[in-house]
């Protein structure tokens, strides 16, 4: 079994788990034990500094939102581009943290990209395998630049870069216009 660690997982337009419809996760982890990411395009009606103020002991003056990482409770986790504030690099320039003075340290810092979540998506041993082949979902290498994206309309533009992916390799075509009527 090869990792999908550091890969984007794109929910299918027929995946209707209401939990994960129109996602896209990034997968922190992935191993023979199962799975974990977060979910990338639930932003919450809370602030960073709303969550801040109830969980931890130091101001904070960031305004973000905090993002709904999955249906799966755990500790307030953040995905960020900070080498020195990390447990894990994920994919180039794309850090995973949980450790508070870590949390703490993205919260007083200026000039690095992240995201807070709480809640988490997680999958048992095999379980992930299983959804894949059943069609659920969708993989892509994951990128810094997409990862700090627009959350807006991140589901829609990874879904139709994979239907290009997929036509021009089944028409067997070196490269795919933007625009077909340009051929």
């Amino acid at each position: 079994m090869e990792s999908l660690k550091g890969h984007f997982l794109i929910a299918s337009p027929h995946l209707l788990d209401p939990n994960f419809i129109r996602t896209v996760v990034l997968l922190v982890h992935h191993s023979e034990e199962g799975a974990f990411g977060v979910v990338l395009n639930r932003p919450t009606d809370n602030t960073i500094k709303e969550l801040w103020e109830r969980v931890g002991e130091t101001p904070c003056e960031v305004e973000g939102r905090v993002h709904l990482g999955g249906p799966v409770s755990g500790p307030l986790m953040a995905v960020h581009s900070d080498a020195s504030l990390a447990e894990m690099e994920i994919v180039p320039g794309v850090y995973f943290a949980a450790q508070r003075d870590h949390l703490e340290g993205l919260l007083k810092k200026q000039g690095h990209e992240f995201r807070f979540f709480v809640g988490h998506s997680g999958w048992g041993s095999g379980q992930l395998e299983n959804e894949l082949k059943q069609g659920a979902w969708f993989t892509a290498p994951a990128s810094s630049e997409l990862v700090f994206s627009s959350e807006e309309d991140m589901w829609r533009k990874l879904t139709h870069q994979i239907g290009r992916n997929l036509l021009a390799e089944m028409l067997k075509l070196d490269y795919l216009p933007a625009d077909p009527s340009l051929n």
